[in-house]
């Protein structure tokens, strides 16, 4: 029995790098793809948005001196071109995808319209959702979120490196406990870092659960979608 029937994944662009720590590392893109594969064979609707930071972040680009609305347009095309790749990836496993963009891109993908996505959804093709939320000064998270509410989403899974949401970073503070459950009014009173204010602000408001979970570990999706206490649940 699944515990969800339509999901939106977030993924890192860190995460695409793999050990490179740039770029994208081919093996890690691969794995992704079997994993979202796995779920998507069992019937699950998937809408992704990946982000960029691999390959260009806009606000480390505006602390060196690069406007800061031409740095995010430049870390919108860098999330095209991580999901270029991850749909490549998917498609070479023999998965039908689209892909969706919050600026025209004509010869790329379609232009975001709710319609044609869940018409896309309904036909078990898994959108990936590239270009953020097409405007400056929004993160990826923001657009994951704003993607998790426009399409109806059961849940907002945010694909990290870490396992959970922790009292404290747990790569710079090994004492750090990590939280099964936790409230948005608790993550904010406690200023844990999970998600931007923009982004978690969405979500609460609009009722939409968020799970970070540890995405670099094999079959961690599936487990999470066939109901296994994977990661940290945020809800209200």
């Amino acid at each position: 029995m699944m515990e969800y029937k339509r999901i939106l994944l977030k993924l890192s662009g860190e995460s695409l790098a793999g050990e490179k720590k740039q770029g994208l590392d081919e093996e890690c893109l691969l794995d992704y793809s079997e994993q979202i594969k796995a779920i998507s064979k069992k019937g699950i609707q998937i809408g992704i948005v990946i982000g960029g930071g691999n390959i260009f972040r806009g606000l480390s680009g505006a602390a060196k001196g690069f406007d800061r609305v031409k740095g995010d347009q430049m870390g919108m095309l860098a999330t095209v071109i991580n999901s270029l790749a991850l749909q490549s990836a998917l498609e070479s496993l023999g998965v039908k995808t689209k892909l969706f963009t919050s600026i025209s891109i004509a010869s790329i993908g379609e232009k975001f319209a709710k319609p044609k996505v869940m018409e896309a959804l309904n036909s078990n093709f898994i959108c990936i959702f590239a270009g953020g939320t097409g405007n400056p000064y929004f993160s990826t998270d923001t657009a994951s979120a704003l993607r998790a509410i426009e399409i109806e989403a059961d849940v907002f899974l945010k694909g990290t490196r870490v396992d959970g949401v922790y009292t404290d970073d747990p790569e710079k503070n090994p004492k750090a406990t990590k939280f099964d459950s936790i409230s948005f009014d608790e993550v904010y009173d406690k200023n844990l870092k999970v998600m931007d204010l923009t982004s978690f602000t969405l979500c609460k408001e609009n009722n939409m659960p968020v799970i970070v979970f540890n995405m670099d570990i094999k079959g961690n999706l599936e487990k999470l979608i066939s109901g296994e206490k994977i990661g940290t649940l945020i809800k209200k």
